[in-house]
């Protein structure tokens, strides 16, 4: 399993498709994987999200990146939304109803999706499949998360089995972020992109889980009070060094 690593002097050869949602895990993935391949194709999944918004933030990414680092975006292939809105029809959560974030009895919080990771990333070696790509790249983290179980390193290992062996290919799933805390994925965001690429994940990303963009806060755009929000605040916190 691929974790953060030093910056590569050129990027490898061959391509990868990144599970990009519109977030600021996603986009520093999707820098992480810029820096190291020659060429990077993003897919985006619509699951009727109450937060929708991350929709729309994508594209805002994807046009920055081009405009703000010319190398990068001579690497950023096509960009795909899939419809996987079956798990909307299908699920009771905070994410794909209007509802009260709680938790449950096994401390897992109503705004785990079941499937979700599961279902995006088999869509994602799909296309991958289809293209002649091995590598996928996703922002799934088991050190600063919520407690989904989708995200954790033991699940992305068994699951990178699985699609080997059901679609008999050898991809790679990378997870850059697996072992960092929020913090430590905005050292990596600098590190990747300097303070050009800290000001565009502020300003374009969206992480809030109630999709509020109106309220413009040191660390990005959201409610404040989401666990999302939290999270990303605190992380911010400790990034700048202010307690």
């Amino acid at each position: 399993m691929t974790t953060a690593t030093p910056l590569p002097s050129c990027p490898a050869a061959g391509s990868a498709v990144v599970l990009f949602s519109g977030g600021q895990d996603s986009a520093a993935c999707l820098a992480w994987a810029l820096e190291r391949f020659e060429r990077v194709e993003t897919v985006g999944f619509a699951y009727g999200q109450r937060h929708d918004v991350e929709l729309e933030a994508r594209q805002g990414v994807l046009e920055a990146l081009r405009a703000g680092f010319p190398a990068w975006g001579q690497r950023l292939g096509a960009d795909r939304v899939l419809d996987a809105g079956v798990l909307g029809q299908i699920s009771d959560t905070a994410l794909t109803r209007e509802a009260e974030i709680a938790y449950d009895e096994r401390g897992l919080p109503n705004t785990f999706v079941p499937g979700r990771n599961l279902l995006f990333f088999t869509l994602a070696a799909a296309l991958a499949q289809r293209q002649g790509i091995r590598h996928l790249v996703a922002g799934v983290c088991e050190t600063d998360y919520s407690g989904y179980p989708d995200c954790r390193d033991d699940t992305i290992k068994a699951l990178q089995v699985a699609l080997n062996l059901g679609m008999a290919e050898r991809f790679v799933l990378h997870t850059p972020l697996m072992w960092l805390d929020k913090a430590q994925t905005w050292e990596l965001t600098e590190a990747l992109g300097g303070e050009a690429l800290v000001d565009l994940v502020v300003e374009r990303t969206h992480t809030c889980y109630h999709g509020e963009r109106s309220r413009r806060h040191p660390w990005g755009y959201g409610c404040g009070a989401c666990p999302a929000c939290r999270l990303r605040a605190e992380g911010w916190r400790r990034y700048r060094g202010l307690g």
